[in-house]
C-alpha cells in the first residue's frame, strides 16, 4: 500500500475508537458519494475470497452483490485483488467488461445491479495469493463514475486499511472482534468433507461447492450447512458453472 492521502488519514481519525468501525466508513463513504451507490467492504486472505469476511454492505444493493462474489468466486473484487487494479465495470451488459465473470455479472443484473466499481487496498507481493481490502461500489444504473466520486471512494478505503492495522490484537479490547470476525466455519467443514469424500484438494472442493451453488441457485453457507448438517453428498461430476474461478 502507498502512503494514503491526507483525507483517509482524517477520515480514519474520525472514526478510531467507535463500535462497527466498517459500518461506519461504509455508511459515510456512501453519503459523501455525489452519486446514488451502495458500498460493500471486503477483507480477503487470499485473490479468490475463498478465505474472507463481508465487513460491511451499506444499502439495498450492497449484500447481494458482495455475497455473490463470494459464493461464485468471480467478479470485480477477485479480479481487484488478482490483477492489482481497480475495476471500473460500469455496464455489466457489456461482455468486454465483463468477460472474466460471466456468471457474476449474469446474477447481479437479475438483482438490479447494473454497474460495479472495485478498489483494492493491497497487501502482499504474489498476485495469486493477494490479500487486502476491496471496497466494492454497486449501482443500479450502468455509466461511468465521476473522478470525485472515484477519489473520495478510495480515500474510504484507504481510512479502512488504517483502521484495521490500527485495531488491537483479539482479546486486547472489543473492537478488535468488530474487524477480525471469523470466516464461516461451516463452509470450511464443508470444504473438507467434499475434499475427504471425492479425493479433492481444497482449491478444487471449494471450487465444486461453488457449482453446485451456483447449479441449485443456493447460497453457498446455505449449502454448505446441509452438507455438513443434514447429510447432503454432492455428485462427483460438477455441474456446468464457475468452477475453474479459483
Amino acid at each position: 500500500m502507498t502512503a494514503p492521502r491526507p483525507a483517509a488519514v482524517v477520515l480514519a481519525a474520525r472514526h478510531t475508537g467507535h463500535a462497527d468501525p466498517a459500518g461506519r466508513i461504509g455508511a459515510s463513504c456512501r453519503s459523501a458519494l455525489h452519486g446514488t451507490y451502495s458500498v460493500g467492504l471486503t477483507l480477503a486472505v487470499d485473490a479468490a475470497l475463498a478465505q474472507r469476511v463481508s465487513l460491511c454492505a451499506v444499502g439495498p444493493l450492497a449484500a447481494q452483490g458482495e455475497a455473490l462474489q463470494i459464493n461464485l468466486g468471480e467478479g470485480p473484487c477477485v479480479q481487484a485483488l488478482s490483477r492489482r487494479v481497480q475495476v471500473l465495470a460500469d455496464d455489466l451488459d457489456d461482455p468486454e467488461v465483463t468477460r472474466e465473470w460471466p456468471f457474476y455479472a449474469h446474477d447481479a443484473k437479475a438483482h438490479h445491479i447494473r454497474a460495479v466499481f472495485a478498489l483494492p487496498v493491497l497487501n502482499g507481493s504474489d498476485p495469486a495469493r493477494q490479500a487486502g481490502l476491496v471496497l466494492c461500489l454497486y449501482r443500479h444504473r450502468p455509466g461511468p463514475i465521476s473522478d470525485a466520486d472515484l477519489h473520495t471512494a478510495q480515500d474510504h478505503a484507504d481510512a479502512a486499511d488504517l483502521l484495521l492495522l490500527a485495531a488491537p490484537l483479539p482479546g486486547e479490547d472489543d473492537l478488535a472482534t468488530a474487524w477480525l470476525l471469523p470466516v464461516d466455519a461451516t463452509v470450511h467443514q464443508a470444504i473438507g468433507m467434499i475434499s475427504y469424500r471425492h479425493s479433492l484438494t481444497g482449491s478444487q472442493a471449494l471450487a465444486l461447492l461453488r457449482a453446485h451453488a451456483h447449479a441449485r441457485q443456493m447460497d453457498l453457507t446455505a449449502l454448505a450447512h446441509a452438507i455438513v448438517h443434514e447429510g447432503l453428498t454432492l455428485p462427483d461430476a460438477p455441474p456446468s458453472g464457475p468452477t475453474d474461478a479459483l
